[in-house]
């Protein structure tokens, strides 16, 4: 073996070496939780680009959209915890109509298909109706209802009495 050979060799046992023990002190599991969204992100960034670069059809701005959204919702999930899916479920839905919204604003006028737009703003509103449904089942309801019974109050209270604000 020439020393060329030897010090090639080497270094790939030692770089193998490093891998197996980094991956034992857990390493690459902390960084695949992390950042396995990225697996979405990518994609979906691809598309994009290869739409906008003239090179793809508006049909890529569809699943690129979702994927979109959805890597960013997983990316939520990793940092607060997948129990805040039982409250954000309803960007799935979301997902679907900004790619839908993406595909049809993009597309040429006379390629436009009847009733994507339509659709994307039905499933676009449903999802933030779901959202706001979900989101009263948090203790944030008690804050809402704080505020508007001291609103109520000031206004109560205020009637008859006239002052500028500005």
């Amino acid at each position: 073996m020439t020393d060329n050979n030897k010090l090639t060799t080497g270094i790939l046992i030692l770089a193998a070496g490093i891998i197996i023990l980094l991956g034992k002190l857990g390493v690459f599991s902390f960084l695949g939780k992390a950042l396995w969204p990225l697996l979405l992100l990518i994609p979906g960034i691809l598309f994009h680009l290869w739409h906008y670069l003239r090179r793809g059809p508006a049909e890529l701005l569809l699943p690129g959209g979702i994927l979109i959204t959805y890597s960013i919702l997983f990316f939520i999930a990793n940092i607060w915890g997948f129990g805040t899916l039982k409250y954000t479920w309803p960007f799935f839905i979301l997902g679907i109509a900004i790619g839908l919204l993406e595909y049809d604003l993009a597309s040429a006028p006379s390629q436009r298909q009847s009733g994507v737009l339509l659709a994307a703003l039905i499933l676009g509103v449903f999802s933030v109706i779901m959202l706001g449904w979900t989101l009263f089942s948090l203790s944030i309801i008690y804050l809402i209802a704080i505020v508007l019974i001291i609103g109520g109050i000031l206004l109560i209270t205020a009637r008859g009495k006239s002052r500028r604000l500005w």
